[in-house]
């Protein structure tokens, strides 16, 4: 959600420099604010908490500026301090601890440039547990794939403010693959032997063909969520969830065989829901120029020093519930084919190992071979199966290492 968040947070700072205008406008980042962006969930898990400190960015700016060496700190109102460390990207506290009901916690950050910044007290949400999630075959706007549901009740009927995120991560295996791989060998030049009566030969490149050392053919990847996925059951006669987080085309290859998604569920209050609900009706607003303009939102942290400077960010207290479900395609949809691959274009390539006019193309299969754009399908030396890395080695943009979690 990160990525989702800065790209909000830029389109924010971008509405406070444009105005409403008809003509064509080439924008100039001249009169540029800077805003302290603050990212942080404390949840009930014993755990070390995370905090993340940034600057909004400009236009000609790769992304966001961390915010280095600040002094950050949750507090109780028991008199309990929790001190967070810089590491990488973040500030993780330095012990784990976790939210306790009914205590008041409040964030503390001192910047190093002497800035002071506080949150309002927030207070543990109810602990509501995901019941169980399901994966249904179901269709779409038109479109046939798997809904990914997550069911739930709280019968204190005082949850209702939900927001979620998800990690799914999937098994690959490459449509092409072969045992063997190809690698290019380079044989010294050898000089004339006159007592021998043997020739000079030149220096050479040799094409070598030998077994894999690692695993190419079945792969797993990763992806996290990355928008704002909130639901709420205001309208409804009690607090029972329902509700579609995720929902995948049968054309998408991420489910071709066996697929996993572990989805995590806050509970928020109003203040914290309505907060991602505005980021998230940012991102449907239309275009920079849209005449929907939204002016600046606050969130629940201000300077101490100055209560006008702009502060983005909110800091939650929430209680979280996960759940993990493992299905396979064939399960799903029995007898049908798989969905298109990753790569589109798995075609095979005949080369044949000599110089010359054509067939011969030795020297574009070695460059093939040396940038890793081609391996290895089948051989029969002087003639080459070769197709793209992708087709017949899922490393080339996945990874061979199984999840610790993974079951088949």
């Amino acid at each position: 959600m990160k990525n989702f968040t800065y790209k909000i947070f830029l389109f924010l700072i971008l509405t406070f420099a444009i105005s409403s205008c008809t003509e064509q406008y080439v924008f100039q980042n001249t009169d540029f604010e800077s805003a302290l962006v603050v990212e942080g969930t404390i949840t009930n898990e014993l755990k070390n908490q995370t905090i993340r400190l940034s600057q909004v960015y400009q236009l000609e700016e790769s992304g966001p500026r961390l915010e280095k060496g600040a002094n950050v700190f949750v507090s109780d109102d028991q008199g309990n301090e929790y001190q967070f460390a810089e590491k990488d990207t973040i500030y993780e506290s330095m012990t784990p601890f976790k939210a306790e009901p009914g205590r008041k916690y409040q964030l503390r950050i001192r910047t190093s440039a002497g800035k002071n910044y506080i949150s309002d007290e927030q207070v543990l949400t109810t602990e509501t547990k995901i019941d169980k999630l399901t994966a249904t075959v179901a269709n779409v706007n038109g479109q046939k794939g798997v809904q990914i549901n997550v069911n739930g009740y709280d019968p204190s009927n005082s949850s209702k403010y939900y927001r979620y995120e998800y990690v799914e991560t999937y098994k690959i295996e490459a449509p092409l693959w072969s045992p063997f791989e190809t690698s290019i060998v380079n044989v010294p030049a050898v000089p004339a032997n006159p007592e021998l009566g043997t020739p000079a030969e030149p220096a050479r490149e040799d094409i070598l063909v030998s077994l894999r050392k690692k695993e190419t053919k079945t792969c797993f990847s990763s992806k996290k969520s990355n928008e704002i996925i909130l639901n709420n059951t205001n309208t409804l006669s009690e607090d029972r969830v329902n509700f579609p987080v995720r929902f995948i085309s049968n054309q998408n290859y991420i489910i071709s065989y066996r697929y996993s998604i572990f989805v995590k569920q806050y509970i928020q209050n109003l203040a914290a829901h309505t907060y991602y609900k505005t980021l998230k009706d940012l991102s449907s607003s239309g275009g920079i120029l849209s005449p929907k303009q939204p002016g600046f939102f606050y969130g629940n942290i201000r300077s101490v020093e100055n209560p006008s400077e702009k502060v983005i960010g909110f800091f939650e207290v929430s209680a979280v519930s996960s759940e993990r479900i493992f299905f396979n395609y064939a399960d799903l949809f029995p007898g049908e084919p798989l969905p298109p691959y990753y790569e589109s274009d798995c075609d095979v390539r005949q080369f044949e190992d000599c110089l010359g006019d054509p067939p011969c193309n030795g020297t574009q299969l070695r460059s093939a071979i040396l940038s890793r754009y081609l391996v290895h399908l089948s051989s029969s030396p002087p003639s080459y199966s070769m197709v793209k890395a992708a087709c017949g080695d899922c490393t080339s943009f996945s990874s061979n290492i199984v999840p610790p979690f993974w079951v088949d």
